[in-house]
């Protein structure tokens, strides 16, 4: 790095991308060590943190650790240098070394290492083999039809309304709302203790939960009311932009030998592990950058 950041501002750069909210529920992603005001001078990228990897940090003057796998999974109820993980986490505390973990969130995402492998294999039509639920939400909120677009406009601005790969995708209907302002209101149409009747739209969008913040932030600074009425609501639709492995198809189908050789040479390995398959010749091929015996049954 050129200029010297503040870590939460790198921090912001990797969770844009790659949310913690995308991790799976026993992962432990995101900074390990470390505080997020501290300044950056380099960053050293790995698959584990490890006490090596803190010393050649050291050694060439860096003072982040940007690592794949988290060193610390569970909890440490002692830390005297009993084990690799403890000696890694002290070190790094001594020597005021930030490590953060980029784990399952970066698997999972849909631009993420399962799509690099997919990208190095050559595969195309790819798709997300299984998909998570529970990352989705909806706003539904009620606007003058005056600023019905302004506002539409805003929330997409801030992210939402993205349905595969489509975005900019609301629901609107349109209805009358009313409303009284009391004696210490400021209301931008009608009047105050007079009950008044708006045409208005209402408006629907899906979000990443993690938008939230940013989604409501727009929605407040395009409506014009004094009070905005809005819900979120929490959805359980699987959301096929993000989750576990990645599903996709060979340009033209493969002999296995000749694609198996590819492989190795794409992969830059020397080694491949493989079971003979029933067939011989292959057309799809799925891909999970860790253990996947759990998404076997999604492999169709």
């Amino acid at each position: 790095m050129k200029n010297v950041e503040k870590l939460s501002e790198i921090i912001a750069q990797l969770e844009s991308f790659a949310p913690l909210s995308y991790q799976e529920s026993y992962d432990n992603s995101g900074l390990i060590t470390g505080s997020p005001e501290m300044e950056i001078t380099g960053a050293l990228i790995c698959l584990d943190s490890t006490e090596e990897i803190v010393d050649e940090a050291l050694k060439l003057g860096l003072n982040l650790i940007i690592a794949h796998h988290p060193i610390v999974f569970t909890g440490l109820k002692k830390l005297n240098g009993k084990n690799y993980i403890e000696k890694t986490i002290i070190k790094a505390i001594k020597n005021d070394i930030a490590i953060y973990a980029i784990h399952t969130n970066l698997d999972n995402v849909n631009v993420g290492v399962n799509k690099e492998i997919c990208d190095r294999i050559g595969l195309v039509n790819t798709r997300i083999l299984s998909p998570k639920g529970g990352i989705l939400k909806k706003l539904v909120t009620f606007c003058p039809n005056s600023h019905s677009l302004p506002v539409k406009e805003a929330l997409f601005e801030a992210g939402a309304g993205t349905i595969g790969n489509y975005d900019e995708c609301s629901f609107g209907v349109n209805g009358t709302g009313s409303f009284r302002g009391n004696a210490d209101s400021n209301p931008v149409v009608g009047q105050k203790n007079i009950r008044n009747f708006e045409p208005e739209e209402r408006i629907e969008v899906i979000f990443e939960g993690y938008k939230q913040n940013n989604i409501l932030k727009a929605l407040r600074s395009a409506h014009p009311y004094e009070e905005i009425a809005f819900d979120i609501y929490s959805i359980d639709n699987q959301y096929n932009n993000v989750g576990s492995g990645m599903m996709g198809e060979l340009p033209a189908p493969m002999e296995l030998n000749t694609f198996l050789q590819q492989l190795k040479t794409n992969m830059q390995t020397d080694c491949i592990r493989y079971t003979i398959p029933n067939q011989k010749v292959i057309k799809k091929v799925a891909v999970c950058g860790g253990s996947g015996s759990f998404l076997l049954a999604g492999c169709h």
